[in-house]
């Protein structure tokens, strides 16, 4: 299969980009950040603009797209490393619109769909990005494949090493998401949170493709040294390939149901051992400025580091993907 966005998700991701680099530069990411806040004037403006809600059903008020649009959304998010609540919210929505009682659709996918109200996903006990402050939770057990649902009251707010987002601790326990399949809900949010991953690589691929273009040693170059070259390539690598395994699964959770669970579970396990790997070459190619405080590739590596332990590492992932590989040489579900 060869697999080309359509026109209309193309323009989706102009707009995301053009946007993006006008509000959320630099700058703006550090200065919010470093004052433990989110950028409430850009999440008014993609509230605005219905990126919330983008791939809410359209009953509920959100945009009635698909999980394509919504990783075309978050990979550029990710790029800019935007200081909005945006992925927790689009994960705990997500989970709602599908395995969520009708009650319980009613009550928050609106909210959730306009950004008036935040929410948050993630596993009992772990860091869970955009929990501190949410309105609402979705706490899974990835193997379980269930889900519920709490308040944000429950949460305990926890300082991060990414100081781009606001993360939580909460317990098990809450409201079950018992009107669809909360299998299909946390595969939809491994793609999700793939998507941000892959966006955060190709920063830290541009920015250190910028940067051995202009750094000199010797008269020339180090982006002209065999080992700086091998090194961009595997980079390159990580970025593409990560890419193309989100882009699948996102096409499979809206197309093709029944491979989502090996695509979701693929995607995860290689965009976290590769967004890591990736940041974390951004900051030695960027040699000895990569490691100071003024460099701003460290929030890329930060950022990286919650994301690939969100809902499971690639050990994690790959262990899934082994597990249904088997059960479906024995005919049996996973």
């Amino acid at each position: 299969m060869r697999f080309h966005l359509s026109e209309d998700q193309r323009e989706i991701q102009r707009t995301a980009k053009d946007l993006l680099a006008q509000r959320s530069t630099w700058e703006r990411v550090r200065a919010t950040a470093l004052d433990k806040t989110y950028d409430e004037a850009l999440w008014r403006e993609l509230g605005e603009l219905g990126w919330p809600g983008i791939a809410v059903s359209e009953e509920h008020g959100g945009g009635g797209l698909g999980v394509v649009e919504l990783v075309v959304l978050l990979e550029e998010l990710g790029y800019a490393s935007a200081v909005v609540p945006f992925l927790g919210s689009v994960l705990a929505a997500g989970a709602i619109d599908a395995a969520g009682t009708d009650e319980q659709k009613s009550r928050w996918l609106p909210g959730l769909a306009s950004g008036e109200l935040r929410g948050a996903l993630g596993a009992a006990g772990q860091l869970v990005p955009d929990a501190a402050g949410a309105d609402v939770v979705v706490v899974v057990d990835v193997n379980a494949r269930t889900a519920t649902l709490q308040e944000g009251g429950a949460v305990e707010a926890v300082d991060a090493i990414d100081p781009t987002r606001r993360f939580g601790r909460v317990t098990a326990g809450g409201e079950a998401l018992a009107g669809g399949d909360a299998g299909v809900a946390i595969d939809r949010a491994l793609v999700a949170i793939s998507a941000d991953l892959v966006g955060t690589m190709q920063r830290g691929l541009d920015m250190t493709v910028e940067y051995v273009k202009e750094r000199k040693q010797f008269g020339v170059p180090v982006g002209s040294f065999q080992a700086v070259q091998h090194k961009a390539a595997e980079m390159l690598l990580g970025v593409e390939a990560g890419r193309a395994a989100t882009l699948y699964a996102a096409w499979a959770a809206d197309s093709q149901p029944e491979s989502l669970p090996s695509a979701a579970a693929m995607a995860k396990a290689w965009t976290s051992d590769a967004g890591r790997t990736a940041t974390a070459s951004a900051i030695q190619l960027h040699g000895g400025i990569g490691f100071t405080w003024e460099a701003d590739v460290h929030w890329l590596f930060k950022r990286a580091q919650l994301d690939a332990a969100l809902l499971g590492g690639a050990a994690t992932h790959r262990a899934r993907v082994a597990a249904l590989q088997a059960a479906a040489a024995a005919g049996v579900a996973a």
